[in-house]
């Protein structure tokens, strides 16, 4: 073990800190579990619950920046723990005033999250991992690999910073928050979770459970334990094919997860939660537009009470997929709704000029770091 002279003694322990403990993050403890850890350092029990409030209620993102506590107590606090935050390192703002954020991990990754406004909602699009292991064929983010799961405050950190633009820029506060950005959410379930426990808790953002949507590409064990969790906030399934053929060729996780067993899973998660199913349809020319396919689509998502986004398909860069006809996603949408008696909404696509919108996340900008 190195050693390091300080004031005429050696300091073994600093220096085994310093080069061989890494100092866990201290987002990653509970209010409970930070409180064991505040009182191992002699200190009284209140000045957990400061630490906490200025971590999860004032989004603090250093030791120094909380103001109420000692000096001393703040440098202890920094040789004990860290603060792995999310930081902006590029951002790009489209012509249709969708903003683009890539945000630096521990200094090595960077994800994506876009904040989106319209004349109705102000929604802010997470990532839930840098890369993503899935490889769906229509997804620009499914061509990076996986490099790691995010951190439940590194997700908040998203939100934090698309909700100070949203006011910065347009003087509105986040209406929503989707789970749509980077990643599998449901292969990061426990940090994805918790998430959302400090962005709906207090202390934390205090948003409604109601105003999130957690997406997946389809898991069907995990769609359950959602539902044994009995989350409260929304779930969308991506589905984009309706018969197990079409899927397992653009998704290889229907191979794992086909149809039958997403329906179980999906009745289940109902059951349990009572809350209503979003089925995404993103609709490719002559693959799945056609009236065929939107029978198809209607049957299996009769299961669940649902409501359906038809989605714009966004070209990635090889051109295997292209967009369908916009007479064919009327036509498609038309069907659903008249006949099939669906509700179903058609998403337009925002922030295709910067590489915002839907399957785009890969990123490109110019701050796009490497894995270590």
């Amino acid at each position: 073990m190195p050693s390091y002279f300080l004031g005429g003694h050696f300091c073994f322990r600093t220096a085994y800190i310093c080069n061989v403990i890494k100092l866990r993050d201290i987002r990653d403890f509970s209010q409970e579990d930070l409180a064991t850890e505040i009182a191992i350092l002699g200190e009284k029990s209140f000045r957990s619950k400061q630490v906490y409030e200025w971590i999860w209620n004032k989004n603090a993102r250093s030791f120094e920046e909380m103001t109420n506590l000692s000096k001393d107590f703040r440098a202890l606090l920094a040789t004990h723990f860290t603060m792995n935050t999310a930081e902006i390192v590029e951002q790009q703002v489209s012509g249709d005033r969708t903003i683009k954020c890539a945000f630096g991990i521990e200094g090595r990754n960077v994800v994506e999250g876009v904040l989106i406004p319209t004349n109705t909602r102000m929604t802010a699009c997470i990532s839930s991992q840098a890369g993503c292991s899935l490889s769906c064929k229509f997804c620009g983010t499914g061509r990076l690999k996986l490099m790691k799961n995010l951190q439940a405050g590194e997700i908040v950190d998203q939100v934090v910073h698309l909700q100070r633009l949203a006011e910065g820029y347009y003087q509105t506060p986040l209406s929503n928050i989707v789970f749509m950005g980077m990643g599998e959410p449901l292969l990061n379930y426990k940090n994805v979770l918790t998430a959302v426990e400090k962005i709906t808790g207090t202390p934390g953002l205090g948003m409604s459970p109601r105003r999130i949507t957690v997406s997946t590409a389809g898991i069907a064990k995990m769609i359950k334990k959602l539902g044994d969790d009995e989350v409260r906030f929304n779930l969308a399934l991506s589905l984009h094919a309706a018969n197990d053929a079409k899927r397992s060729k653009i998704m290889e996780i229907n191979d794992s997860n086909n149809l039958a067993s997403l329906r179980e899973a999906l009745i289940y998660f109902h059951e349990r939660t009572g809350t209503r199913v979003t089925f995404e349809y993103i609709i490719f020319k002559d693959f799945n537009d056609t009236l065929q396919d939107a029978k198809e689509l209607a049957a299996f998502a009769r299961c669940v009470p649902c409501k359906i986004n038809i989605i714009e398909y966004n070209p990635i860069d090889d051109g295997e997929f292209q967009q369908a006809d916009p007479l064919d996603v009327d036509l498609f949408a038309k069907y659903l709704e008249e006949v099939c008696n669906m509700v179903v909404h058609v998403r337009r696509s925002r922030g295709k000029d910067i590489d915002a919108a839907c399957g785009q996340l890969a990123n490109k900008n110019k701050a796009a770091l490497k894995e270590d």
